[in-house]
């Protein structure tokens, strides 16, 4: 006789149970039966930074550098290494660089962020900027509601969010918004991956737009074949941004110290705010408001740990995505990575069109418009390094100023479109 309908409806939740129980026992098995033993601090810890020294070294190579840069370099090697055996799947050395180390990491990035300094020197790429970060918005809602990801489930809209504060401001607001929206490590690990290997094509075809392009003054001339010539209003403006920010100066391990110390009392500010206003995820968001306002008030004490502070940052993050990438699948990565790859080319797509169409209408200059979109899509850094290969001489400290300005806003703008427009799609 066929069993009653409410028993039948506990049998199945019973082995949906089981499923996820068992899935979880096998991934502990995994992690268990790997050489390196989750319980072997000193063994994680070498591999984390072993892959994250090798992600470095292979970024100053052509290859690493076409493959993705540092980062996508670090996630790969630490994801053939946890599936080969060699390293944990799961380990608390894993769990202790998202709860420490990490948010230590952004106060660092955002030394500079003072808010005054970045808009007075970006002000030549400030409304290109805007119209980038609309694009990026746009880009999302298109690819959203274009590319189907019923391989992420309910992760998709989480997703869809952390890319689109990727492509406003960077590596950064990606991690940020995906650890306040509890992200889980294989999703995360597939969209690095996929939103790289996107990177790697975007920027071939961004240098490929601005090629025999030159910045332009108001009067129609070419403002850096002007400085070449002995008009140095411009680049004395821009040696006093840079000293004025404390960019550029050699690490010292004072400085070190003092930019830990900085970070880890403004992680501990964050998370007693979380705790007392019951925040839950939102330690890094609050982290970026402090550093921000904190940058704003003293911008040349901070200012002057920036150099110092960014060094250690690019270690953590690179722990930070060794972690990431032992800890998924590469069976989960084949599945999902091409859909969000399709997601964040068609996210970029828009974005870059859209720029490119509204610059043409406001008669946006084409240097102007193409730099902010690569601090957009790319970051500060990456901004920073075209203008300076363009020999943009006039744009390359604005292209990092507004991809600053990119760092301070984009994980806000990720975290509120993600809850009130993708959530509800």
């Amino acid at each position: 006789a066929r069993a009653p309908a409410p028993a039948r409806e506990r049998r199945a939740k019973s082995r949906v149970r089981d499923g996820g129980a068992s899935r979880t026992r096998r991934t502990r098995d995994a992690a268990t039966r790997a050489l390196i033993a989750p319980t072997d601090a000193l063994g994680v810890w070498t591999a984390v930074l072993a892959c994250g020294a090798f992600g470095l070294w292979a970024e100053k190579r052509p290859w690493g550098a076409n493959a993705g840069g540092a980062p996508l370099v670090s996630t790969l090697a630490a994801l053939a290494l946890a599936n080969a055996g060699i390293m944990p799947t799961d380990a608390p050395t894993y769990g202790m660089i998202n709860g420490f180390l990490l948010p230590l990491a952004v106060p660092m990035l955002l030394f500079t962020a003072d808010v005054r300094r970045v808009l007075r020197g970006s002000a030549r790429l400030l409304p290109c900027f805007v119209v980038g970060a609309l694009g990026t918005t746009l880009g999302t809602l298109g690819a959203f509601a274009a590319v189907p990801m019923t391989a992420l489930g309910a992760e998709g809209w989480k997703m869809a969010s952390a890319l689109m504060a990727r492509h406003i401001g960077g590596a950064v607001n990606f991690v940020a918004v995906a650890n306040a929206l509890e992200m889980t490590p294989n999703i995360m690990a597939a969209g690095l991956a996929a939103d790289n290997l996107m990177n790697a094509l975007y920027f071939m075809g961004l240098f490929a737009l601005a090629k025999g392009v030159m910045p332009k003054t108001r009067d129609g001339g070419d403002v850096d074949a002007r400085e070449s010539q002995g008009d140095g209003d411009v680049a004395l403006d821009t040696v006093a941004l840079v000293e004025g920010e404390g960019a550029g100066e050699p690490f010292s391990a004072l400085r070190a110290s003092y930019a830990l110390a900085v970070a880890a009392s403004v992680g501990y500010a964050a998370k007693l705010i979380s705790a007392a206003l019951n925040l839950r995820g939102m330690d890094i968001p609050i982290i970026t408001l402090i550093t921000v306002v904190l940058a704003t008030a003293i911008p040349r004490r901070l200012g002057a740990l920036a150099g110092s502070g960014e060094a250690l940052a690019t270690l953590v993050m690179q722990a930070f995505f060794v972690a990431v990438g032992a800890s998924g699948s590469i069976t989960h990565m084949l599945t999902t990575a091409p859909s969000l790859f399709v997601f964040s080319c068609l996210q970029v797509a828009i974005h870059l069109a859209f720029l490119l169409a509204v610059g043409k209408a406001l008669r946006f200059d084409k240097a102007n418009a193409l730099l902010a979109s690569n601090a957009c899509v790319g970051g500060p850094t990456t901004a920073a390094a075209m203008a300076s290969a363009k020999n943009w001489k006039s744009l390359v400290v604005p292209a990092m100023l507004v991809g600053v300005l990119g760092y301070t806003v984009a994980t806000f703008l990720g975290i509120a479109f993600g809850k009130t427009v993708l959530a509800r799609m």
